[in-house]
């Protein structure tokens, strides 16, 4: 046993001396000994790299597809033209997005494989290496920026493939038609100004409240309380909510004492019960925040504020005018009613107005 007990050391200091000085992390050994960087793998040259012809097909190729993408676009619209949507044919407007939808991406993918292919055969493939490094806003910074792009135009061929340059160029303006045409599309057939001038207000119209269609009498309308409403004949309309972003109305009711309406408004209001547009005058949001104590109304979507007690004019933020007042009396029953249509177009300023 003292033997055996004398010979482990031994045996134990040749094997570390065999093998290579290790580090114990946890179960894992670790060798310390440094190893070589293979470096970069080597570079295979592509077909196009090899041969002239070939990268002229493959040019041809990136050109086609992006003059292939100008023919989706244009045929986007064409469809958009030739597939009107008909009121109640649900068969039209499958066939009008069908076509369209086909068109705008056919259009996209092309551009999309036409660029992938420019990438992958005619762009250089040559591997680099490049050390992270701070960077810095310095001149040198932005001129050293400035020869990277430069060399990129000069390896991309953007700036000597006057081909594929233009064609690319001609694909990107084409494809964007779709979009001006359907957006365009959305607006007014008509002269926003003469849409925004009329609403569905009318001399004798009851107000009612929102959504319920519910008359209004005035001895229900409470000092401070404010009341959100729509004419009695909106939920008649065939155009709802066309009407309703028009014709929707703010209803307040303050101190008499506290209202100073401008000459020839005395008469808009009814023991100080006023009304007043919800669109605001800047983009078009509803002003629904009314703040009792200070009589201010805000608009949410950008804060501008009306004073209602100065005939809602803008004191604070971007709208550029008051909120139109609707004149509004009340009927033999004693229910509000409309005066007359709003004197002046509702809505955002940024339309084109006849003032």
């Amino acid at each position: 046993m003292a033997d055996h007990d004398d010979e482990a050391p031994a045996t134990g200091s040749a094997v570390e001396k065999s093998e290579p000085q290790k580090i114990s992390a946890g179960t894992a050994v670790i060798p310390t000994d440094p190893f070589e960087n293979p470096g970069e793998p080597p570079h295979r040259l592509r077909i196009t790299d090899k041969d002239p012809a070939e990268e002229k097909k493959a040019a041809r190729q990136v050109s086609t597809l992006f003059f292939l993408s100008i023919i989706f676009s244009c045929l986007a619209v064409a469809a958009y033209i030739a597939f009107p949507i008909k009121e109640g044919d649900t068969g039209s407007i499958r066939l009008n997005n069908l076509f369209l939808g086909l068109g705008i991406a056919l259009g996209l993918l092309s551009i999309g494989i036409g660029a992938v292919h420019w990438s992958k055969t005619l762009m250089p493939a040559q591997e680099i290496t490049e050390m992270r490094h701070l960077t810095k806003g310095s001149d040198a910074t932005r001129a050293k920026a400035a020869e990277v792009f430069e060399l990129g135009n000069k390896e991309s061929g953007f700036g000597r493939r006057s081909l594929i340059r233009n064609s690319l160029i001609g694909a990107m303006v084409a494809f964007v038609l779709p979009g001006v045409v359907i957006f365009r599309d959305l607006g007014p057939k008509v002269d926003p100004n003469v849409v925004l001038r009329h609403t569905l207000w009318k001399k004798g119209m009851h107000l009612t409240i929102d959504p319920t269609g519910t008359r209004i009498k005035a001895s229900d309308v409470t000092l401070g309380s404010a009341f959100h409403v729509i004419p009695e004949s909106l939920l008649k309309s065939d155009d709802l909510l066309e009407e309703k972003a028009k014709a929707a109305v703010l209803l307040m009711r303050l101190n008499p004492d506290d209202l100073h309406e401008p000459k020839g408004r005395e008469n808009w209001q009814y023991n100080g019960i006023v009304a007043y547009s919800k669109i605001c005058t800047h983009v078009g949001c509803p002003v629904a925040l009314y703040e009792q104590q200070t009589h201010h109304l805000l608009c949410p979507c950008h804060q501008s504020t009306f004073d209602v007690t100065e005939n809602c004019k803008v004191i604070f933020g971007p709208a550029s005018r008051p909120l139109p007042q609707l004149p509004i009396t009340v009927d033999a029953d004693g229910y509000l009613v409309a005066q007359s249509d709003f004197h002046e177009p509702v809505g955002p300023s940024f339309w084109e107005r006849d003032r």
